[in-house]
């Protein structure tokens, strides 16, 4: 799905000298690679405060536990979606409450999110998925008319701006409360192991993060809150600043392989491509396919035997996952999400991909069609 080998040896000795540099600096966790990475990332996002952490998972616990919120309080989000989203809100003792989707974009429905709402709502976590922001202003009219939190995931979409009525742009994950973002090696801007990071314009906020992820300590060896260890290490960060350089770049070559796969599928009756929103640009972590009648599976399989990867981005919506189970939600009630669930596919999507392979990959799914 991705060609990190590719991708590396494009830049691999930019990369094993900044690695080489911070194994000689010994200075290995909160290193100056570290600071120094958080610079040019609130520099490129535009934002005031980014923190680094462990993973994509961690941000959005700590932004979560910064926000203090408790046990009982009522967190909305999409039940079309990575574990992660609601796995940190049931983690904390908090109530996710799970709302539908849009056909189009795959994104949280603005409108069901307004019903959802109860005097118990605290939060709400868009997720801007597969590369594209999900309509901010409307939810953020909501969080303002009742008092709520705005968490941004933007795992799979850092570098997408979101562009508002009156022609302003801001970056994915810099619209509400906090943002937040994963560098698992498959995103967009991806290092070689686990990161992630936290972006807020709020200073007080900020600080919060910043000792929540460092054990709830401002003061060496004084624990003042309760916090976890999640930290950015600095080769990780060393490598994310040479890639972040490259972070337009690598979205420009995303989105000229969508651009030839939107050209290959378009005549074909039973094929819906990506959507691309009027209010967002699309950095493409994902290019993902609607098909009608789709045995997934088989297609997935057909695809293997040529070598092909192709995944299925998510075949088990969250409110029929085993382990999140509720009695509130039943099968049925949330008929975008189901229907997406049983008729995506993803295809490769990477910087690396070229002509050849891209008429290789649309050819075998046109032949399977028929």
């Amino acid at each position: 799905m991705v060609d990190l080998k590719s991708q590396y040896e494009k830049i691999q000795q930019e990369i094993d000298n900044a690695v080489i540099d911070v194994i000689r600096s010994t200075q290995y966790i909160n290193g100056s690679e570290v600071k120094n990475f958080q610079q040019d990332l609130e520099k490129y996002l535009d934002v005031k405060h980014v923190i680094p952490c462990a993973n994509g998972t961690d941000a959005l616990q700590v932004a979560m536990m910064a926000l203090d919120l408790k046990p009982g309080d009522e967190v909305i989000t999409t039940s079309f979606t990575f574990v992660a989203t609601v796995e940190v809100i049931a983690l904390l003792g908090l109530t996710p409450v799970l709302v539908d989707v849009l056909p189009d974009t795959f994104n949280i429905d603005p409108e069901s999110v307004k019903r959802a709402i109860t005097p118990k709502t605290k939060a709400i976590v868009p997720v801007h998925l597969f590369g594209q922001c999900v309509d901010m202003e409307p939810l953020m009219e909501m969080a303002q008319e009742h008092n709520l939190y705005i968490i941004e995931d933007n795992a799979q979409a850092i570098g997408a701006d979101y562009i508002f009525k009156d022609g302003t742009r801001k970056k994915a994950g810099t619209i509400g409360t906090i943002g937040c973002t994963s560098f698992f090696p498959s995103k967009n801007l991806g290092c070689y192991g686990d990161g992630g990071a936290i972006f807020t314009n709020d200073d007080a906020l900020a600080q919060r993060l910043r000792v929540i992820v460092n054990h709830g300590m401002e003061v060496r060896y004084y624990h003042d809150s309760v916090g976890v260890n999640s930290r950015l290490d600095s080769i990780q960060a060393a490598i994310l600043r040479i890639k972040l350089r490259k972070l337009d770049e690598y979205a420009a070559a995303r989105r000229k392989a969508a651009c030839f796969y939107d050209r290959a599928f378009a005549n074909h009756p039973g094929i819906k491509t990506p959507v691309r929103s009027k209010f967002s640009t699309h950095v493409f972590h994902q290019y993902t396919l609607v098909i009608d009648d789709l045995d997934q599976f088989a297609l997935q399989k057909f695809m293997g035997e040529r070598e092909i990867p192709a995944m299925i981005y998510y075949p088990v919506p969250m409110h029929m996952q085993k382990a999140y189970i509720d009695p509130r939600y039943n099968e049925g009630d949330f008929p975008v999400t189901e229907m997406l669930s049983k008729s995506v596919i993803s295809l490769p999507m990477h910087t690396e991909l070229d002509e050849e392979q891209l008429q290789f990959i649309t050819s075998s799914v046109l032949e399977y069609l028929g």
